[in-house]
């Protein structure tokens, strides 16, 4: 038995109006093919369904019957369609996030937090990777989108910025700068510095502030993780210049951080393809990202 869907709907369309051209105009038929339907149906069945005459549509016992078991049919598709079209619109499937490592540190976790609450369907996986890492990713396809820091231009990519971050000297609890509340960039002049390497996306904004007002300190130790640069700094060889996304500092640790002046910023911001949309799932991500404070500092 072959039956379709669109005939047993205009079956019922017909036993419900009681007319075969008043079904057409509902369903977007013509009365010759919602005739068609309704014979194509009864050859299926083998059995008669409705008596025609020229004055009206009667159903038959079998049509009756009929029209009760296929309503509650439909009527539970059409239920079930409705919900994964709607779980659709709540976005729903595996959403995979590159962000360079403070990003995916500080602000990441909220992201995940947030989304299994919001999104309860959607499986986010978090890549922490260098921020040349995060790019190739993005432009290869491997995750979905990225956030790293900016400003950032390529021409297969579109970025979107998200907030701002400044710079914090961080040091040891006895270092004189610590007395000040703010510490002010030619207070650097003659420090030893320990700085997270060129992998980071801070570290050329650093030197570019450092250039402008001709400041001269020498870098000791150049380092991948801000965890790493806690250590050192702890163990006394030297200051570090950390955006603040790089905090907090590690609990119990002899460390203070103190804002630097003038403030220079940096730019967090979201990162995909040019060529491609982002999935339902992926959308709502970015989205819910968006969502974050404007200011890295006004994180709590």
């Amino acid at each position: 038995m072959n039956v379709t869907l669109r005939q047993l709907r205009v079956f019922i369309e017909v036993a419900r109006l009681q007319s075969f051209s008043r079904a057409g105009d509902e369903i977007g038929l013509t009365q010759s093919a919602v005739s068609r339907c309704v014979r194509e149906l009864e050859g299926e069945i083998g059995l008669k369904l409705i008596d025609r005459t020229t004055r009206e549509v009667q159903l038959t016992d079998v049509g009756g019957n009929l029209v009760s078991s296929v309503s509650r049919l439909l009527s539970d598709l059409d239920d079930a369609l409705r919900e994964i079209r709607e779980i659709g619109e709540q976005r729903r499937g595996r959403v995979v996030v590159a962000a360079s490592p403070t990003v995916a540190c500080r602000l990441m976790p909220r992201v995940v937090a947030a989304c299994g609450e919001q999104f309860p369907y959607i499986v986010l996986g978090l890549r922490d990777d260098v921020q040349s890492d995060v790019v190739r990713k993005v432009k290869s396809g491997e995750v979905d989108f990225g956030v790293i820091i900016g400003p950032f231009t390529a021409d297969d990519l579109l970025s979107e910025p998200l907030m701002t971050d400044s710079f914090c000297l961080v040091m040891r609890n006895d270092h004189p700068l610590t007395s000040r509340e703010r510490v002010a960039w030619t207070d650097l002049e003659g420090q030893q510095l320990v700085m997270l390497d060129y992998a980071s996306g801070s570290r050329p904004i650093i030197d570019a502030v450092m250039q402008e007002y001709g400041v001269s300190a020498a870098v000791v130790q150049e380092l991948g993780h801000s965890a790493t640069v806690f250590g050192l700094v702890e163990a006394g060889i030297g200051v570090s210049v950390l955006p603040w996304l790089a905090l907090p500092l590690p609990a119990g640790a002899s460390l203070v951080a103190r804002p630097l002046v003038p403030r220079a910023e940096r730019t967090v911001e979201l990162v995909r393809r040019r060529d491609r949309s982002l999935s339902p799932a992926a959308e709502a991500v970015w989205g819910l990202i968006h969502q974050l404070p404007g200011r890295a500092e006004d994180l709590s």
